[in-house]
């Protein structure tokens, strides 16, 4: 039987069917919100609570971009502190990280292994140095340093036993072990960690006056900085204060020891950082990117004259040096060789830059870096915390670090076109503020 619906009826049923619509739409966002928290709830359940992660839940990355569970983009800014250089699940490394997992992974040093020497040769060739010292992360590489600075003083410079001092520049950053935060002057780091690692000295970064007054004393065998202070807010110092860091730790017969665990690998433009000045550090510690975020691989990098001062027995790990790790390392430099990552940074860096340097001075007041490791200052009266939420929200994520500072540093191997996308969310983002 056939039958017309009254203009009402039409409406009727138009509404109940976009109601039915709306209903299904709002229950799918709450599915998915769901999703989201319940990993949130369950990190903050079972989990220590010594992270304040951007409320953000990945489950996948390739390339420059990572994936949240609900399937939404991101581009990330933030390169896990500068660990994926190479760009997430890197082909390559990826492929020698299965490759080598199905023949062999850990034999630890009790024994030799096939690819721990030719990882070493490979390493030493690369940077241009007599032996390395392989570990795991970034702050046992640092940790690694300190104690070949420490016999080397013992050894060589004949400093009076448990009397030899290291030199930190205030803001430094290395890790959170009791010997990293015995370095630090930053109170959320060391406060309730006491008692602190003796022999450990801060003088004031970018300072040459400072350092020269500081290496006087005899008993001081090496000094440890960043080319450029990360964690501090990427703070770039003068031109000339690495050759001159250089030539004083030179003419006080002190170790200079370079901290490239966040900027080395490419990330400012240059294999190194202090390639920028041509100078090269008695000790050098990589780390991070070592291995393209795939694995944990650090290296401690030095001569003969200090690297033989530590005998069988006096410095190890268990993990490394390990097959594994060593095979993933290889793979990680070649690509960083291969795909000539440095100067794309560099390029890329200068775009970035370039067009930050552009947007309001009352909401960003100082745009600064290298190549691919940069940051943004915003103004006292906007919260870097409300930013990076608004950027994750348009589909960018950087986190802030000391308040006020938003470091951009994405995987070096993103394209003009990806940056230049990246770009406009970043303005389209602070000119919403």
């Amino acid at each position: 039987m056939f039958y017309k619906l009254s203009t009402r009826g039409i409406a009727t049923r138009v509404g109940n069917l976009a109601q039915k619509t709306q209903a299904k739409h709002s229950a799918a966002v709450s599915t998915e919100n769901a999703r989201s928290e319940a990993v949130f709830a369950r990190e903050q359940k079972y989990g220590a609570h010594n992270y304040h992660p951007l409320p953000v839940a990945l489950s996948r990355g390739e390339g420059v971009h990572v994936w949240d569970v609900e399937g939404k983009r991101y581009f990330d800014y933030l390169s896990a502190y500068s660990a994926v250089n190479q760009g997430h699940c890197h082909p390559k490394i990826i492929k020698a990280l299965i490759e080598q997992s199905q023949k062999l992974a850990l034999t630890s040093r009790a024994f030799y292994s096939d690819v721990l020497g030719e990882y070493e040769e490979f390493v030493t060739k690369f940077f241009g140095y007599d032996k390395v010292l392989p570990m795991n992360t970034g702050v046992e590489g640092c940790e690694t340093a300190c104690k070949l600075a420490r016999k080397w003083g013992y050894v060589k410079k004949q400093i009076p036993k448990n009397k030899a001092k290291i030199i930190f520049a205030r803001n430094n950053f290395w890790g959170r072990t009791l010997a990293a935060v015995s370095a630090s002057n930053d109170p959320s780091s060391f406060e309730g960690f006491g008692p602190f690692m003796p022999g450990f000295e801060l003088i004031d970064y970018n300072n040459t006056a400072a350092l020269e007054q500081a290496l006087q004393d005899p008993n001081v065998c090496a000094f440890m900085v960043e080319p450029i202070q990360g964690e501090a807010g990427v703070v770039v110092p003068d031109d000339g204060y690495l050759r001159q860091v250089r030539d004083l730790c030179t003419k006080h017969n002190v170790l200079w020891i370079a901290d490239e665990v966040q900027t080395g690998l490419a990330r400012t433009g240059r294999m190194l950082a202090i390639d920028y000045e041509q100078v090269k550090p008695d000790i050098l510690i990589l780390g991070k990117a070592l291995s393209g975020g795939i694995y944990p691989v650090s290296a401690a990098l030095c001569n003969d004259e200090i690297m033989l001062c530590i005998k069988p027995g006096e410095h190890g790990s268990t993990y490394g040096g390990n097959p594994l790790g060593c095979r993933v390392a290889i793979a990680a430099l070649t690509v960083l060789q291969e795909e000539n990552l440095a100067e794309n940074a560099f390029k890329m860096g200068q775009l970035l830059r370039s067009e930050l340097s552009k947007l309001p001075k009352d909401v960003v007041s100082v745009v600064r870096g290298k190549g691919l490791l940069n940051a943004i200052v915003i103004n006292s009266k906007f919260d870097a915390w409300d930013v990076c939420m608004k950027l994750r929200d348009n589909g960018l994520l950087a986190k802030p670090t000391h308040g006020d500072i938003i470091r951009f540093a994405p995987p070096l191997v993103i394209t003009e076109t990806q940056m230049l996308e990246s770009i406009d969310i970043i303005k389209k983002t602070i000119l919403s503020m």
